[in-house]
């Protein structure tokens, strides 16, 4: 039985860095227009907007219903068939956010609904409407209630970012596969793999820790 390969560890550290570098630049874009696009489906979800509560749930249930990897193939193929033509790092970008918006959209209903209804009927009998009791009563107050969920939203489309390599993104999962078609070294490549994203997710949930306590 051979040692285990410390030298292609070494080898491995500039490039698993570049690629820990295009992991946080997807992730961030992704969870910047995922958090956008969802909030603003949480506010249809609970507004009297019908028709486009119904488009909401379906596009929600399309997404909680199908594989992650599934929606990054149909995004990365479809965009091009309607004009769209995006590098495989936007592509990516638009993939991870199309899946984490429908659960962003679900964690805000869930933290808009769970708001005492008295809130409500307090700021409608104040001459407010109800998308103004929504906007400045029910999602500052809820803001604290959907902080823990959406950092485990957040480090799980860190995580998902993982599968943009089946599209040639050159993320941290990528570099270390292309490593190990150099070296041969796979259990080396993908335990040092394992310990850098443990490493950003501990960070990022340090992070979260930090900010429910300054909401607290």
């Amino acid at each position: 039985m051979g040692g285990f390969d410390w030298g292609a560890v070494w080898y491995s550290v500039p490039y698993m860095l570049r690629g820990t570098v295009v992991t946080l630049e997807i992730s961030f874009w992704a969870m910047l227009l995922a958090t956008a696009v969802g909030v603003v489906m949480g506010l249809i979800s609970v507004s009297d907007l019908w028709l486009l509560k119904v488009i909401v749930r379906a596009y929600v249930y399309f997404v909680r219903g199908t594989p992650a990897l599934v929606q990054i193939f149909l995004v990365y193929f479809a965009l091009p068939r309607i004009g769209f033509e995006l590098s495989s790092f936007w592509s990516g970008v638009v993939a991870l956010a199309f899946n984490s918006a429908g659960f962003i959209a679900e964690i805000v209903r869930a933290g808009l609904q769970s708001i005492d209804v008295g809130q409500t009927e307090a700021a409608l009998s104040i001459g407010m409407t109800g998308r103004q009791s929504i906007v400045h009563i029910l999602l500052p107050q809820s803001l604290r209630r959907i902080t823990p969920p959406m950092t485990n939203e957040v480090i799980t489309l860190l995580k998902n970012s993982s599968l943009l390599s089946v599209i040639s993104v050159t993320e941290l999962t990528r570099a270390a596969q292309l490593i190990i078609a150099e070296r041969f070294v796979p259990f080396e490549l993908y335990a040092a793999l394992a310990v850098y994203y443990l490493v950003i997710i501990s960070v990022l949930s340090r992070v979260s820790e930090y900010i429910e306590r300054r909401l607290a």
